[in-house]
């Protein structure tokens, strides 16, 4: 079974590429947090096929539906919800999904219908004889499941499969920035040989030291989430995002792909979360993040630049007021200091490309491979940072829950 997060806050998904949805099961999440169906769609539009003119030329609407574990005494705005009609037999069943209501402690389902399809551009990968991508998982997951493996757009192997990572990302920092103002963001940092000169990291913490406050203010956090929308690719770096745009438009043209690299960053962090071995933030996050398809590696703080210093470069000094610099990544020994949580993770050169390689066929063949259909992304990471947000999110939701969970109150259990 594969559960992202848990035990406390977990996501369980299920669905193909190819296939009818993607559905969602959300777990733990604590009654009372008003919750929107706009809400999360506006973090599901920035993973979508097609929402970013470098990514896939798949177009997928993305339009999310909830089914359950929400309510609101006002029944006309619970069940304002997206129109479902399903005709099974010669009978026509129809229903409304949830918009707007409460989480009431129970599991939150949804669904999201896959409607652009092209399932034929596939049928060179079908049975003993399909033929194998290099970098992809089409040999091992062919002989993992004995063969009987969904190959339509890579099954469930499909980056299509973190439509559930963001949903129940959503939800995580929604509840987070309600109860301590936390805020998850992302910037494409690197692209093949190209590396910004801007870090949202360090931005960040420039504006801590200049203030000297643990808190970093909404306004400050949306200037940033603007300039980052407007460029041509999802970057505090404006002048980076234009070259970088070039770049994966001139690799797509030769048929290849590229790497990236996305810093992810968490602000406003409620300190003292997180455990000191097995259930350590850092092993939890590195696990979570550097999990997602095609990610090679992660670092956290200062990464491996850490290798090169000398203790006394590396240790981030303590003043009253707090840690003064954050090498650490807003992590000491596993637990959250309070500062940014930072990380930075890269992606390698999406698998399927068009330039012919070596490969073989699933019964092992030798063949030369070329690929005949599809559309996919020439640099999976311009589409990533959402996904990744959302997981650091799930980590921390699930965190501060544990958290709590040692701080009992004879209060909250009385009934009369």
């Amino acid at each position: 079974m594969e559960i992202l997060g848990g035990p406390l806050f977990g996501v369980a998904g299920a669905g193909e590429s190819h296939g009818p949805a993607i559905t969602t099961i959300v777990f733990g999440c604590p009654p009372g947090l008003k919750l929107s169906r706009q809400a999360v769609q506006r973090y599901l539009d920035r993973r979508r096929p097609g929402s970013n003119k470098h990514g896939t030329p798949r177009h997928e609407a993305d339009k999310v539906v909830f089914l359950s574990g929400l309510y609101s005494d006002n029944h006309d705005r619970l069940l304002a919800g997206p129109s479902i009609e399903i005709d099974v037999e010669g009978h026509t069943f129809q229903t409304a999904g949830y918009e707007e209501g409460f989480t009431t402690g129970e599991p939150i389902a949804a669904i999201v219908l896959s409607t652009s399809k092209k399932s034929r551009h596939y049928d060179q990968f079908m049975g003993p004889q399909g033929e194998v991508r290099p970098g992809h998982t089409d040999l091992v997951k062919f002989h993992q499941s004995q063969g009987f493996v969904d190959i339509r757009g890579g099954g469930r192997s499909s980056y299509r499969s973190t439509i559930s990572d963001v949903i129940g990302g959503s939800i995580a920092r929604l509840f987070l920035q309600e109860q301590f103002g936390t805020v998850f963001l992302s910037s494409i940092c690197q692209v093949g040989p190209l590396k910004a000169e801007r870090s949202l990291a360090e931005h960040f913490e420039a504006i801590l030291r200049h203030s000297q406050t643990v808190t970093i203010a909404a306004e400050a956090i949306q200037t940033v989430e603007q300039t980052m929308a407007e460029a041509e690719i999802h970057s505090i770096d404006p002048d980076f995002a234009h070259e970088a745009g070039e770049l994966i438009k001139q690799t797509r043209i030769q048929g290849d792909s590229i790497g990236a690299a996305v810093e992810v960053v968490a602000l406003n962090v409620p300190p003292l979360i997180g455990q000191p071995l097995y259930q350590s933030l850092k092993v939890r996050l590195m696990g979570a993040l550097g999990g997602l398809h095609a990610v090679q590696a992660c670092e956290i703080g200062a990464g491996v630049d850490i290798v090169a210093r000398r203790g006394s470069e590396n240790n981030d000094p303590i003043r009253t007021a707090g840690y003064q610099t954050n090498n650490q990544g807003g992590l000491i020994g596993g637990i959250a200091t309070g500062l940014p949580l930072v990380c930075r993770v890269s992606f390698k050169p999406t698998s399927t490309i068009v330039k012919p390689q070596q490969s073989v066929r699933k019964n092992l063949e030798e063949i030369d491979f070329e690929l005949k259909k599809g559309r996919h992304d020439p640099c999976v990471g311009v589409r990533a940072g959402v996904t990744l947000e959302s997981r650091m999110a799930i980590e921390v939701m699930n965190a501060v829950l544990l958290h709590q969970s040692q701080r009992v109150d004879t209060a909250n259990f009385r009934l009369f």
